[in-house]
């Protein structure tokens, strides 16, 4: 925003630093000054250097105050000016980086050297909010890559269909019509899953209070069709969980986790198991299920965007859009939550998250 041309912060240090000190050399002026010539008689007589009096003494006296005042001044002005300068030297490296971080470069760091002061500080922090930032933006660009690439895939399809209709009326029948409805429905999927990642990210959600084990009993309810016919043993346990937030969410969250420990199963006589408790002021919700043994390498990168075993997943996957897992970390990070996931020894995830209670 526009704003009017003041001094300096340099400049007004300096002015602050030499009022101090000029107020400080008057004053001690003033009281030697003042006891100086308490005690002195006021005598005529002794103006020919017989003995000391007011009259002399004030003439002597009042010129070296005088020339005193003058170098406090200048020492005041100089010095303060030159160690103002010197104090402020981080604020500038510190205010150089932000002028170069507004202007889109985030790969630079200020590193202050010297010792922790609240210079060194801010620097700090603002090297760490820097390194986020950097962090933040590269995740921004591969997702809206990932995204656009996604996207790209059923659009494409469709339009391809569609100008095959266009070319020749005769053959629309019910196969391209389904492969047209399949590219239409995956794209809105999608896009579904883009805003309800949004949204999770965001936040400022209605907050109510959520009981998770009921969550989890309707979820598995819903899915339990879904797991009998990928024979799929599908178990919710536990006890009561409650904490405050979006229902709405809350369910996506769990919905998500369940349909995932399903499709990502034994090809047969898997096992799914859904776990609910309170603990202290958390309440805990863990889906187990088994599988392949993944590495811990691969574990990393599962709450990524579009990710899969550490793989980006293909567009005619049938395992959904790839947002999963990131729907989940988003959500429950939104929820003030701890999402962990981890792999089995025998094979499979265990994926735990705990919201506040």
């Amino acid at each position: 925003m526009p704003r009017t041309p003041g001094l300096s912060a340099r400049l007004k240090f300096t002015l602050s630093y030499a009022g101090i000190v000029i107020v400080s050399g008057a004053v001690l002026l003033a009281v030697a000054w003042w006891y100086l010539l308490r005690y002195v008689p006021d005598n005529d007589q002794g103006l020919l250097g017989i003995s000391p009096n007011r009259y002399l003494l004030s003439r002597v006296f009042g010129r070296a105050a005088a020339w005193a005042m003058l170098f406090l001044v200048a020492f005041g002005l100089v010095g303060g000016w030159l160690l103002a300068g010197r104090m402020l030297a981080p604020l500038t490296q510190i205010t150089d980086a932000a002028r170069r971080a507004a202007g889109g470069s985030l790969s630079h760091r200020i590193r202050l050297p010297g010792r922790s002061d609240e210079f060194r500080e801010l620097a700090d922090v603002f090297d760490t909010m820097l390194e986020k930032l950097e962090s933040h933006v590269g995740e921004q660009r591969r997702f809206a890559a990932n995204a656009s690439h996604e996207l790209r895939t059923p659009l494409a399809i469709s339009q391809s269909l569609l100008d095959l209709a266009r070319q020749d009326p005769s053959k629309v029948d019910a196969e391209l019509l389904d492969r047209l409805h399949a590219a239409s429905r995956r794209a809105i999927d999608l896009t579904e899953a883009l805003l309800l990642l949004s949204r999770g990210e965001r936040g400022g959600f209605p907050r109510e209070p959520v009981d998770l084990s009921l969550v989890a009993e309707e979820v598995a309810e819903t899915l339990l069709p879904f797991a009998e016919r990928r024979r799929v043993s599908l178990d919710v346990t536990g006890d009561t969980a409650r904490t405050t937030g979006s229902a709405e969410l809350l369910q996506r969250v769990v919905t998500n986790l369940v349909q995932n420990a399903i499709v990502h199963n034994l090809p047969s006589g898997g096992t799914v198991t859904v776990h609910t408790e309170q603990q202290h002021q958390a309440c805990v919700l863990r889906v187990e299920n088994t599988g392949r043994c993944l590495p811990a390498d691969v574990v990393q990168t599962l709450v990524e965007p579009f990710q899969r075993g550490g793989e980006r997943i293909r567009a005619d996957d049938h395992a959904g859009v790839g947002l999963g897992l990131a729907i989940v970390h988003s959500v429950v990070r939104a929820h003030d939550g701890a999402l962990d996931v981890v792999a089995r020894p025998g094979g499979g995830l265990r994926v735990t998250i705990r919201l506040p209670a």
